[in-house]
């Protein structure tokens, strides 16, 4: 991924108001983000641990999309897969993301969800910058893995705007 700026960033969201977007927190250590192995930027807010972001480069230009979740201050047992990168994770790391759908529709309350990665760090597992917990069964090539997750990627982003 192209390295972005902040005012590029706060620019691309599609399905937030402008004072949810002026009170986003940027990703920590922004300047060290190693942007090379990065198929879209994800992180959690420091201050509102509930609220994620997502930017993706697209022909279109840059989206981004703000995402809610829930914490859970209940431990839960098993595993559980991310619906972008397929990687495995103690159930605990991952999460049901839910955004709230670009334009009238965002405004009548309609949103689309999906499990990720809970730190949202898709792009650093598949390429083995991030061991996750649990032993993976997947043994397709990592250069694989990344054109489904961008697939995926595009496909999600697109339920948002639609």
């Amino acid at each position: 991924m192209e390295p972005l700026s902040i005012d590029e960033i706060r620019g691309s969201f599609v399905n937030s108001t402008r004072s949810l977007v002026k009170a986003m927190t940027p990703p920590p250590k922004f300047t060290d983000l190693p942007w090379e192995s990065l198929d879209f930027l994800g992180w959690r807010d420091p201050k509102a641990p509930n609220r994620g972001y997502l930017v993706v480069r697209r022909t279109e230009g840059v989206t981004g999309i703000a995402l809610n979740t829930q914490a859970t201050t209940k431990p839960r047992r098993g595993t559980g897969l991310c619906d972008l990168c397929t990687t495995a994770h103690q159930v605990t790391d991952v999460a049901l993301f839910a955004a709230r759908r670009a334009g009238t529709a965002g405004r009548e309350g309609n949103t689309v969800g999906t499990y990720i990665c809970a730190d949202l760090a898709c792009s650093l597992y598949l390429r083995g910058l991030r061991d996750p917990e649990v032993p993976q069964g997947e043994t397709i090539a990592p250069e694989l893995r990344i054109e489904r997750l961008t697939t995926r990627l595009d496909t999600f982003v697109t339920r948002v705007l639609a």
